[in-house]
């Protein structure tokens, strides 16, 4: 266990460094987010979201959550997964004895240690500035944003694997972009959404985890709801790793 902790340590700390390194990355990482939210709260602005229980300051906040984990954790991992086998750095980490799961775990470590400093500022500015409650039930909100960090660190390595250069991953991130955005809650909630589409929605990959987020920020959500929130972003996060573990390439793909 020490060891594993040595090597993930070496290896976030590695990672840590080319990403503050790379400004655009970085740029990324840590302004994208607020630059989102600000559009987010103009379009929903005048929205009457009384049938789903929430103001549009809460629906702007929680949703804000979604905007950290797909900009700040998949799309950042994607590009430095691929950057890093195009560069042989993996290949060179496998010849050691790193186990696959840490180099990737490593990788990942920052970008999730920035998401989930940026999740906590997005609480500490709903409740200071726009007058929010605390979270009602913050182990649901703690379980749907480290459920949203391994998922989308998942898909970010199963995206890796069909991405060929690191700027084609700017194409290969935009489906899951444009489709959680809409259809995941993150801009207007499923709630005021009619019942069919609402009801193919609770399938996409984030949903459960925005379900998640805001049932713990909120409150309100029933057990089944929940627990049907959290099986379903387990049931994708299985499905990525088994793609990763087919598919994901560990060499430039030529």
């Amino acid at each position: 266990m020490t060891a594993m902790t040595g090597r993930l340590t070496a290896l976030g700390r590695a990672e840590l460094t080319l990403l503050v390194r790379n400004r655009t990355a970085l740029a990324v990482a840590l302004a994208m987010p607020a630059f989102m939210v600000v559009p987010l709260m103009s379009a929903l602005d005048g929205m009457d979201l009384s049938d789903a229980g929430m103001s549009v300051g809460e629906a702007v906040m929680t949703g804000g959550f979604g905007i950290v984990l797909i900009l700040v954790v998949h799309l950042n991992l994607v590009s430095a997964y691929v950057a890093r086998r195009e560069e042989l750095v993996l290949k060179r980490l496998r010849t050691g004895e790193v186990p696959d799961h840490e180099i990737l775990v490593g990788t990942a470590l920052p970008a999730a240690g920035v998401a989930l400093v940026q999740c906590v500022l997005l609480v500490v500015a709903g409740v200071a500035f726009l007058d929010l409650d605390a979270p009602r039930r913050p182990e649901l909100l703690v379980l749907g944003v480290l459920l949203g960090m391994v998922l989308m660190a998942a898909l970010a390595a199963a995206t890796a694997s069909l991405t060929r250069t690191v700027e084609s991953a700017q194409l290969t991130t935009m489906p899951m972009f444009l489709i959680s955005l809409p259809g995941s809650g993150l801009v207007v909630p499923l709630e005021v959404l009619p019942e069919r589409m609402a009801s193919v929605c609770e399938l996409l990959p984030l949903t459960g985890v925005m379900t998640l987020v805001r049932a713990g920020w909120l409150g309100g959500a029933g057990a089944m709801d929940v627990l049907g929130a959290a099986l379903t972003a387990l049931a994708w996060t299985v499905i990525s790793v088994f793609a990763v573990q087919r598919w994901f390439r560990w060499e430039p793909r030529r």
